[in-house]
């Protein structure tokens, strides 16, 4: 690589003769070249990870994360290492960090001496005024310099923030030159930054590059890049996979300027360090990496450089996980992870009283599901799925969030139950510890289908894993039936959103999190969804502003999904019955009651009623005769739990019958028939529609329609009976009397 020198050596003459003068045996067996070392340590999406490390020193604390920087600093001068990030330092944290504004994770990095970090998008979680005003503060609180050479003053192209910093590092001049994701206005609350624009990444990049070699103001020119390899490849993808998908990574790769030593990025959380071949330089490469996220690695990139030429004859690049040296060893051997212990101790304590603040009042246990004693069946619906879930709806649902439709919910994503009475914000923080993003994405009704076939797992080589079944929770305005015994990617029979049949053509929004959009727990279907954004919200946030707007919680029973079989695939006749076969109706979540009875419903007609077990049973649902022509929604509800099985059927006008009269003897007068009074016959008691006080009406409907029926079937018994009687005494007369006349 070519770049402009710093140094210029110059000899003069003598020193010249001086040195070729000299014996041979003077000079070294090898000279080593004239060359600088740059220690290069590099962060991206730390994301206030601040909390304490295990007695044990198991490597998940931030003191673990500073020891791990200070033993990678250690094996060089003390002039030769850089800290840097490629942002989302801030935003996201971890409750020590987030219940203060990442006061702590700011001194935490102040600390380690960071020394510059492109902006992120969660930098700007609480708006532009905020970043400037308190998380910078014109250096007086971050010490490092955040850099954006891609975001500028609304309507121009003037900087809003600094582009680069020139950084001394062994005698050598090295710019750092920043630049954020261009799809941060669609990440974060779009007030805040309104004053903003956001351009191409690379294009800022290579326009700063341009202008220092110009200037000759740096040696050596490094990018920071909070935008990366793709979230819609795996996991482990390679290279040239990532650039064949396209997109603003393949730009950063092939389209970063030449001049560009390394390249740091971000904001995809993924793990990689690749050497990519230079452009427009055939055999040249440089190192571009990505450390994962919330400093559980340290990207490494080791510079040697030509002091002469500038050129970089060498750059090793790899992650570093996090030491997994005793806390206590770490503190002793190196004086900053001390300090960052003394920020990460204070921080924890404060956010424990913070903790015991009451965010909302459980009614009711909700909880999990249980197998027998077991809690946290992640093969069964639970009531906190369901409330997760309708919090990720409720949450997601403005348009400026993502505007979802949808909720859903991995079963190990919630990691404690919420007992009854008073909840913590504590409390509250347990049940979703993984501090996820929240996402909307969009997928056809066909899609949805797929990813709920998907709770029948399997693993990305088509194999069953441990967990063979994964129960996905689902807000409770979507319903779905499935059959277990029918093949594999064809069990889920009907789906229906707010009440109505699902679209398998429509798009849907569906709002997640950031582990099931990239395709968490084999749910890969959620990588093919479109329009996929960050609502710039993180769950834990989202979740206890849910439970504060709700006050009191009450769990709900009613299980979004119920095995049916026999549901009618041909049209069915106005008049005529069919039968569905349901298995469970009830969850097993705390509190869970056993359903006995099952309302059939057409639209808002309540049918009649059937019993089951606990286990389920047959449900029997008789058409009324005057049922219209077309599609009609079924709703079978239990009384017991509320849980609803929807689905479309079909019904033709019922058949007309026309009876062939009976012939009569004329002479013979009309039997007389005695009217059955009405007042002799029970009357059934209505039966409310699903959903409007179901509680409370009688079982005894089955009981009592039989009885009406048995009453006017004997009735007309009794009418044929005294007519058939009256014709054959009629008949007995008229043989007596012919028998006498031929006497």
């Amino acid at each position: 690589m070519s770049l402009l020198p710093r140094h210029r050596r110059t000899l003069t003459l003598a020193a010249l003769a001086g040195v070729l003068m000299a014996p041979l045996a003077a000079l070294p067996a090898q000279a080593a070249p004239d060359t600088a070392t740059i220690n290069l340590m590099n962060i991206n999406d730390f994301h206030g990870r601040i909390n304490a490390s295990l007695a044990s020193g198991v490597p998940t604390g931030t003191v673990n994360f500073a020891g791990t920087v200070e033993s990678l600093r250690a094996g060089f001068a003390p002039d030769q290492s850089i800290l840097l990030s490629a942002g989302d330092n801030i935003g996201a944290s971890e409750f020590a960090s987030a219940t203060q504004k990442d006061q702590p994770t700011i001194d935490v990095l102040n600390t380690l001496g960071l020394s510059a970090s492109a902006l992120g998008n969660h930098e700007f979680d609480l708006g532009l005024d905020d970043l400037k005003n308190r998380v910078i503060n014109g250096g007086n609180n971050a010490t490092w310099d955040y850099l954006g050479a891609n975001v500028y003053k609304k309507g121009t192209t003037e900087p809003a923030f600094d582009e680069f910093k020139i950084i001394e590092a062994d005698g050598m001049r090295v710019a750092v030159i920043g630049a954020v994701t261009e799809e941060t206005p669609t990440l974060v609350t779009p007030s805040g930054i309104d004053t903003l624009e956001f351009g191409d990444p690379v294009d800022a990049v290579n326009r700063v590059v341009t202008k220092l070699k110009a200037e000759n103001k740096a040696d050596v020119f490094v990018a920071e890049y909070h935008e990366g390899a793709s979230a819609g490849t795996p996991d482990g993808a390679t290279l040239d996979q990532e650039i064949a998908a396209g997109g603003v990574f393949a730009k950063i790769v092939t389209q970063t300027d030449p001049a560009v030593a390394a390249i740091f990025t971000g904001h995809t959380h993924k793990e990689y360090a690749w050497q990519a071949p230079v452009p427009g330089k055939a055999g040249s490469t440089r190192p571009i990496v990505q450390t994962g996220s919330y400093g559980e690695r340290i990207g490494q990139v080791v510079l040697t450089v030509n002091r002469e030429t500038g050129a970089v004859e060498n750059a090793d690049a790899k992650n570093v996980a996090r030491v997994k040296t005793p806390v206590a060893d770490l503190i002793a051997t190196y004086p900053r992870v001390a300090t960052v212990n003394t920020i990460v101790t204070e921080a924890v304590a404060k956010a424990n009283e913070i903790g015991s603040q009451v965010v909302a009042t459980a009614a009711a246990p909700i909880t999990r599901a249980f197998n027998g004693p077991v809690g946290d069946d992640r093969s069964a619906e639970s009531s906190l799925g369901s409330l997760v879930a309708n919090s990720l709806l409720a949450s997601l649902s403005a348009p400026e969030r993502g505007a979802a439709e949808i909720g859903i919910v991995n079963p190990g994503g919630m990691r404690t139950d919420i007992p009854a009475g008073n909840v913590t914000y504590a409390q509250a923080n347990g049940v979703l510890p993984f501090l996820n993003n929240l996402y909307t994405t969009t997928l056809t009704g066909a899609q949805v289908k797929k990813v709920l076939e998907e709770q029948w797992q399997r693993d990305a080589a088509g194999n069953v894993p441990s967990r063979p079944y994964l129960q996905l929770s689902l807000s409770d305005n979507v319903h779905y039936t499935f059959d277990a015994s029918r093949p594999e990617g064809d069990r889920i029979t009907t789906i229906s959103v707010a009440g109505a049949p699902i679209d398998p053509a429509r798009g849907y929004r569906v709002g997640t999190f950031g582990f099931l959009i990239t395709g968490g727990d084999n749910f890969r279907e959620f990588t093919n969804g479109v329009g996929t954004r960050d609502s710039g919200l993180i769950d834990r946030d989202a979740w206890i502003d849910y439970l504060r707007a709700q006050g009191t919680l009450t769990p709900s029973f009613a299980r979004t999904g119920v095995q049916a079989q026999g549901l009618p695939t041909e049209a069915v006749e106005a008049g005529k019955s069919f039968s569905v076969k349901l298995g469970t109706l009830d969850r097993t979540s705390t509190g869970s009651p056993v359903t006995t009875t099952v309302v059939a419903s057409l639209g808002t007609t309540a049918l009649g009623v059937s019993p089951v077990t606990g286990t389920g049973g047959d449900v029997t649902v008789a058409l009324p005769a005057d049922t219209a022509e077309g599609v009609h929604t079924v709703t079978l509800t239990s009384l017991e739990s509320k849980t609803m099985v929807q689905f479309p059927v079909t019904v033709t006008a019922a058949a007309v019958v026309v009876p062939s009269p009976e012939p009569t003897d004329p002479g013979t007068p009309a039997p007389s028939v005695t009217p059955v009074d009405p007042s002799t016959v029970p009357s059934a008691p209505a039966v409310a529609a699903p959903g409007s006080g179901l509680a409370n009406t009688g079982a005894q409907v089955s009981a009592v329609l039989p009885i009406a029926a048995l009453v006017l079937l004997l009735a007309g018994a009794g009418v044929f009976v005294a007519s058939r009687r009256k014709r054959a005494l009629a008949a007995a007369a008229a043989e007596s009397t012919e028998s006498s006349v031929n006497d």
